[in-house]
């Protein structure tokens, strides 16, 4: 088994020094890149993906898993090299599935629809990228099919992202969420003179922007020897391995939240990837174990700790050194409100914590109409009007804020926001674990300590990669399943307290 074992190895780290080049690719794309780089680059991120496809989808390695999955039932199921053998075997039969020619279709339809995005989003018009849309659609309820699932499109994917979750557990998870948010959004609305954000709404210079913003999230725990921050249109994380794991955010001149709170949040990720077991690089554990609990790490840095009470004891004076002319007459308390104040808004990546959900919410209605052919697509920035107005009580004055600012439909594939959402409630899990185990948790956050949870999460989550579901880690590290009742008990604590209203 050794022998066979350290071949499977072998090929699994040449497929993923093959993922990683594409990652690099798909970085400079939404970073660097000259604009009259786009057909090329689509070009040479579809031929790259079709060999990936095939290197991954090999007989040698259908071979191999095969004969190791045989071999397994007197092995440790928690060791490494159980886990490898079991979680390929399922990506192994998942990528089987797909054609050869699905793959690059899929493949050449995102890099061309990113492209499409970026020139709809400028203009602010969503006819220019409806085409696009449209056939993303079409390909994902291919790649569903192929795929195969029992009950609904959404399944199959999943099955893939979330393993152990179903779209009818979404639906109930959403369920308890919207019956838990809008009365709260309600009793807020009516005491909206509570909080006053104008002093976030000034004029901030960019340098100063990104130097303080990297700062605090090094200070949390992001290691720059193997990381570095650039801007893009719509922050995010990536990782090219261990040793090399960078994050991006936005600047809004006249917004300090937009650059201060996304670059907290994509360090959340990028310690993740940053913390990950070197015995697992190179392998398919050497990631995030899902896309919820790597939001659970964005959302906890971003919000749990980044816009509680304690951690403006250390961040505040900091920016107000920096920023002495926006800053100096404000006082803790004023800013700490303004960091957290509720209300209906039109862009998902700004929401405040406790709308926040509503917005996941439209996109995973939108997103299962698409899946099950259920929705015109040519009118879906008038459906998002409709519906933004009915949930948020807000309509987008142009498509750019509106069905255009996520850049997620820019790719063929639907399944990526309810992770966003799985993210919030297992952040909370894991942050009330964390308190109990920790009791002076509070103390040392608003003294700038962080090493502790750092190294808590580290142990705890972080190093493990993807060996473990998201239910199996948050029931190993809290003693429960994935559920709502942590971040309902910390969204009603929290804004109860700082909107003054009557608690049940």
């Amino acid at each position: 088994m050794n022998e066979q074992y350290e071949r499977l190895k072998t090929l699994l780290a040449e497929v993923r020094d093959i993922e990683r080049a594409l990652a690099v690719l798909w970085w400079d794309r939404q970073t660097h890149m000259p604009p009259g780089g786009g057909e090329e680059r689509s070009n040479q991120i579809a031929t790259i993906s079709k060999i990936h496809n095939a290197k991954f989808t090999s007989n040698e390695i259908g071979k191999l898993l095969n004969e190791l999955s045989s071999q397994t039932a007197d092995m440790d199921p928690d060791s490494d090299e159980a886990r490898i053998i079991k979680v390929t075997k399922h990506d192994y039969e998942m990528e089987c599935k797909l054609p050869e020619r699905l793959v690059e279709e899929t493949s050449r339809a995102s890099s061309d629809g990113l492209e499409a995005w970026h020139k709809a989003k400028a203009a602010k018009s969503f006819s220019m990228f409806a085409p696009f849309l449209k056939r993303n659609a079409e390909l994902t309820r291919e790649v569903a099919a192929a795929y195969g699932y029992k009950d609904r499109p959404y399944d199959a994917f999943l099955n893939i992202v979330e393993p152990g979750i179903t779209t009818a557990q979404l639906e109930t998870i959403f369920s308890e969420l919207r019956e838990a948010i809008v009365p709260m959004v309600r009793d807020i609305a009516a005491k909206q003179e509570v909080v006053d954000d104008s002093c976030l709404r000034q004029q901030f210079y960019e340098r100063e922007q990104l130097d303080v913003s990297l700062s605090i999230a090094e200070k949390f725990g992001y290691d720059l020897n193997r990381g570095r921050l650039d801007k893009t249109a719509h922050p995010f994380a990536t990782s090219f391995g261990l040793g090399d794991v960078r994050i991006t955010t936005r600047v809004y001149p006249n917004f300090l939240n937009a650059c201060l709170f996304a670059t907290l949040h994509e360090s959340g990720h990028a310690m993740y990837e940053q913390g990950i077991s070197p015995t697992l690089s190179r392998t398919p554990l050497g990631q995030g174990a899902s896309g919820g609990m790597h939001e659970s790490q964005s959302r906890l840095w971003e919000n749990l700790v980044g816009r509680s009470r304690p951690f403006q004891d250390y961040m505040f004076p900091r920016l107000q050194k920096t920023f002495p002319e926006q800053f100096g007459n404000v006082d803790i308390e004023t800013f700490y409100r303004a960091i957290n104040k509720v209300y209906p808004s039109l862009i998902r990546v700004e929401a405040d914590e406790v709308t926040y959900n509503l917005h996941i919410m439209l996109r995973f209605e939108l997103e299962n109409e698409m899946l099950e052919d259920r929705i015109d697509i040519t009118k879906m920035d008038q459906i998002w009007h409709e519906r933004m107005e009915r949930y948020l009580g807000i309509v987008p004055e142009d498509d750019s804020v509106g069905v255009l600012q996520d850049i997620h439909w820019s790719g063929a594939g639907f399944y990526a926001f309810p992770s966003y959402t799985l993210g919030n409630i297992i952040g909370a899990q894991l942050f009330r674990q964390a308190h109990k185990e920790m009791t002076n948790l509070d103390e040392q956050i608003s003294k700038g300590e962080f090493a502790d949870l750092f190294n808590w999460l580290n142990t705890n989550l972080y190093q493990h990669g993807r060996k473990f579901t998201p239910n199996e880690l948050t029931q190993r590290i809290t003693g429960e399943p994935v559920g709502t009742s942590a971040w309902i008990e910390y969204a009603r604590g929290k804004f109860t307290e700082l909107y003054e209203l009557k608690s049940d």
